[in-house]
């Protein structure tokens, strides 16, 4: 009796110190699980309310409330230019905006794909403050076969004559394309066989290329995207492109002539002498 009395003994104390380890454990568990969550807390980003569109919006199209939802975004990446306020998107006088630019669902509304209060999607509405609109007549040479969209950036080149020679020389750099023909919207992609093109230029560069328009031909050469390379200055002539060496005239010095007068009678003449030094 009493050998079995001792094993139901031992057996128990097993048993509870096993219970006690499990809990322990468990307990262990909880505590790693509380202090992980107290951690991921405390590095949360906080978050901000951004506008983001309900659905793809088009060129052209009207953004309206029905279009736009709100969003918790975090405040560490939020895109600049992305409309926060309601006030701001949608102005208490009722005035909407118009997309300029594709917008894909979810995606923020930001201030450069949308067009100010009221106004449409027209090239006026791209203009930033002091720069012009002004066409430049193109064909499918000088204007890049067709393959210009609004949005791109170009070089201008003017070949003409210039003092009895005909020159091509770079103009301007950079200049940003508003429209080709009368389509402003950057988004299309096919490519369209223009007759003029639009650009944004100051009012002194207006006037530079409506002189090289009037006195010569201007072609246009593309920039690649994101190429913000410093252009040196360019002017090409003939002998250049062909490799031909100008000849100088060398001005032959006149050969000083010393004389002395006589007169003979009523007849004055004049005599070559030696000249001194």
């Amino acid at each position: 009796m009493r050998l079995v009395f001792g094993l139901v003994l031992v057996l128990g104390v097993a048993l509870a110190g096993f219970a006690a380890y499990m809990a322990k454990n468990r307990f262990d568990q909880y505590q790693a699980k509380v202090t992980a969550q107290e951690k991921l807390l405390k590095s949360n980003v906080p978050l901000e309310a951004v506008f983001t569109v309900k659905r793809q919006l088009a060129y052209g199209e009207t953004l309206t409330k029905e279009d736009v939802q709100i969003i918790a975004w975090p405040n560490n990446a939020i895109p600049e230019g992305a409309f926060q306020k309601g006030e701001d998107l949608f102005p208490v006088n009722g005035a909407l905006r118009t997309v300029l630019r594709v917008m894909e669902k979810d995606e923020a509304v930001m201030a450069s794909k949308v067009t100010a209060p009221g106004e449409d999607a027209g090239v006026s509405s791209r203009l930033a403050k002091g720069m012009r609109a002004f066409a430049l007549r193109v064909d499918v040479s000088s204007g890049v076969s067709g393959f210009l969209r609004p949005g791109d950036h170009v070089d201008v080149y003017w070949t003409g004559d210039s003092q009895g020679r005909e020159v091509t020389k770079l103009i301007d750099t950079r200049l940003q394309l508003l429209a080709v023909d009368q389509i402003a919207d950057g988004d299309r992609s096919a490519p369209t066989i223009a007759r003029t093109v639009t650009v944004a230029a100051s009012p002194a560069e207006v006037g530079a290329l409506a002189q090289a328009q009037s006195s010569g031909r201007l072609s246009l050469s593309l920039v690649g995207a994101g190429d913000d390379t410093e252009v040196a200055a360019v002017e090409i002539d003939q002998n250049q492109l062909l490799g031909i060496l100008e000849e100088k005239a060398v001005e032959a010095q006149a050969a000083r002539v010393c004389t002395i007068k006589t007169r003979k009678g009523a007849e004055v003449v004049e005599i070559p002498i030696p000249c001194a030094d």
